[in-house]
């Protein structure tokens, strides 16, 4: 049931993504609009040929994309309507990338295209109101989507009664029935597309999809003969295009059908075939299934060694194995598999590596800790300002010495007194212009001392409790939890001994949580990978359903001292733990680039920002740790705020100390 779900959630992200699709005969289709180009014919002509290269290469080569989407722009001048259009393909190359971004486009382009009356206009329109709505989802849910499409997409195109673009409609609404287990009502929609695609459009790439979703509902319904016929169909459709990147698409649900009639040896050829199409046309996250299908039917035939070689086949896929969170479910299932198999030590390897890598901040303990760090902070904070208040004070009654001096003097000096003012005054504001910068440089000598030796103090704590923690405790723990699983393998009924099993995943839930703490405490990605790397999972650890977190780094090189790696990691932390409790925002962006000696962070949110003022940073002890730890890189902070979002500018100095 959990596989199905993952099945269907790609052809849903692959559905939700492709309002025009391309023909299953892919490279006649290219040649011809090569050809467009070449033979020199109208502007309209061109402009509209790059808008679909440029929707072709979009998931294939987003650069070529990118470049197919300029050459457009600039062809179009002052044409109303192919500028209207250029918003629709540009939201559609955003579609992937920037939801925000594709979401304003789509609204540019309906507002532009609805001056217009034809039908290119109309079903350009129910296309962007229906990807509208693909970019609204995360925030508004499947109901919301359904609606736009009943109530806006479907109107506009049924206007054309047999156009395609209502039967890819029709499937696409079938696909989100069909995810979310409506299955009659997914298999009437579908039903409403066939009767359009199948007497219209026979060889088409939404007849194909459409058969493929027939197939797939019925296999969740365990009907398997009903799937077959479909699956059949859509074979028939795909069959005389080997070269066609939708093969891969068909070879899962070919997969899906094997696994729901239990005839796993049977789906493993049928794997091998969906991983050459994948890998070919760049379908990461299909080729990842295809892999991870292929582990668990090796794991459930007892072929453990094969298994164990397609999760290590995995590790070494770049594409893959490079994504942390990848990596981290590899591990994991590594150290399950290990286990089954008996090998007790290399589980225990295993465990550690996954540990590694899902470490996180979720104790009390470290709380209190930070506590004492920061009054010790705020005592060293309090006597500093006392002494510079004895040292003004003392070089205030030092002048008043001074001037009681020269005033005793000068009654005894009559003739001498105006020169003697005059000499006396140009002397006391030197003085004081040198005492006063004494005094400047004393604080911020003091002022850095102290913040380094807050600083340093607080990681070298951080760092001995993670150690304790993380080689300690948690290797005995991870130990003591191997070896009850090895030995209740063998003693135990998990039938009968449900009770003991429940503690003992109560106890790896333990290990993974204290293992939370210290991965935090002293981020072990940042040691071991560099501070790109720590960046980029610190996003992925924060990343959420209702939040989405850009990650942007540019130049930042590997050779940076490891103190400076670990204070611009902390600022980076504080800037999205704050940004994360406090704004209410949906879409976070954290920027980190590198020129030479200097070091700049930009961290952008749309949520509902906050008032900006000197009271507000000083009751801030977030805003206040961020501004120590700026200054002991000698760096300078700008924030803006208001009710369309925070940005916040960081520019480091990191020349050394």
């Amino acid at each position: 049931m959990k596989r199905l779900l993952i099945l269907l959630s790609i052809l849903l992200s692959f559905g939700l993504q492709s309002q025009q699709l391309i023909p299953l005969n892919e490279k006649p289709y290219l040649d011809s609009l090569q050809n467009v180009l070449r033979s020199g014919g109208t502007t309209a002509a061109k402009v509209n040929t790059t808008f679909l290269l440029s929707n072709y290469y979009r998931n294939i080569d987003s650069l070529l994309s990118k470049k197919y989407l300029e050459s457009a722009k600039t062809l179009i001048k002052s044409d109303a309507f192919l500028s209207a259009k250029y918003n629709f393909y540009e939201a559609q190359y955003n579609l992937d990338r920037n939801k925000e971004k594709a979401a304003i486009s789509y609204q540019k382009a309906i507002k532009a295209l609805s001056k217009f009356k034809n039908e290119e206009s109309d079903l350009l329109q129910a296309a962007a109101w229906y990807s509208y709505g693909v970019t609204q989802k995360d925030k508004e849910g499947y109901p919301f989507l359904v609606k736009t499409i009943l109530e806006k997409s479907i109107p506009l195109a049924k206007k054309y009664e047999n156009s395609r673009n209502l039967g890819l409609l029709y499937t696409q609404l079938a696909v989100i029935l069909t995810y979310n287990a409506e299955f009659k009502k997914s298999e009437e929609y579908n039903t409403k597309a066939l009767k359009i695609l199948e007497k219209n459009y026979p060889n088409s790439p939404e007849l194909f999809f459409t058969y493929l979703n027939l197939a797939n509902n019925f296999c969740y319904q365990a009907k398997g003969d009903e799937a077959k016929k479909f699956l059949d169909k859509a074979e028939a459709l795909i069959g005389p295009h080997p070269d066609s990147s939708v093969n891969a698409f068909y070879y899962y649900g070919k997969t899906l059908y094997f696994i729901t009639r239990q005839k796993n040896p049977e789906a493993l050829p049928v794997i091998e075939k969906g991983i050459y199409y994948a890998k070919t046309f760049n379908q990461n996250l299909l080729a990842q299934m295809f892999y991870f299908n292929k582990y668990d039917i090796l794991r459930k035939l007892k072929r453990y060694n094969e298994a164990k070689g397609a999760l290590e086949d995995i590790l070494t896929e770049k594409s893959l194995a490079l994504d942390l969170n990848n990596r981290k479910t590899i591990y994991k299932q590594l150290s399950s598999l290990h286990e089954e198999m008996g090998n007790t030590k290399e589980a225990l390897g295993w465990e550690q590596r996954y540990s590694k890598l899902n470490d996180s901040l979720n104790s009390e303990n470290v709380k209190l800790e930070i506590n004492k760090i920061e009054a010790k902070f705020n005592t060293a904070e309090k006597e500093r300002k006392i002494a510079t208040l004895n040292a003004e004070k003392n070089q205030k009654e030092l002048e008043v010495n001074k001037k009681n001096s020269y005033l005793w003097g000068l009654s005894l000096i009559l003739l001498l007194v105006i020169s003697l003012l005059i000499f006396l005054y140009i002397i006391l504001r030197k003085n004081k212009k040198i005492s006063k910068q004494k005094i400047n440089e004393i604080k911020q000598k003091e002022e850095l001392s102290l913040t380094k030796a807050i600083l340093e103090g607080e990681e070298r704590e951080r760092e001995r409790i993670a150690r304790d923690l993380h080689d300690g405790l948690g290797g005995m723990l991870a130990g003591v939890k191997i070896n009850f699983s090895t030995w209740s393998a063998s003693h135990l009924d998990p039938k009968k001994d449900q009770e003991f099993y429940k503690i003992l995943g109560q106890l790896d839930n333990s290990v993974g949580e204290l293992r939370h703490v210290a991965r935090n405490l002293m981020p072990e990605s940042l040691l071991n990978f560099g501070l790109e790397t720590a960046l980029n999972d610190l996003c992925e650890f924060y990343n959420r359903k209702d939040i989405e977190i850009d990650f942007q780094a540019i130049n930042i090189e590997k050779n940076l001292p490891l103190n400076i790696q670990l204070n611009i990691y902390r600022i980076a932390q504080e800037l999205l733990a704050n940004a994360i409790k406090h704004s209410e925002a949906t879409g976070i962006l954290l920027q980190c680039s590198q020129s030479e000696k200097d070091f700049f962070i930009t961290i952008e949110d749309n949520g509902k920002g906050f008032v900006n003022n000197k009271e507000q940073k000083t009751k801030s002890m977030g805003l206040r740790n961020l501004k120590n730890r700026v200054d002991y890189l000698k760096g300078n902070m700008e924030i803006n705020s208001d009710s369309q979002g925070t940005t916040i500018n960081i520019e480091l100095n990191i020349d050394g100390e």
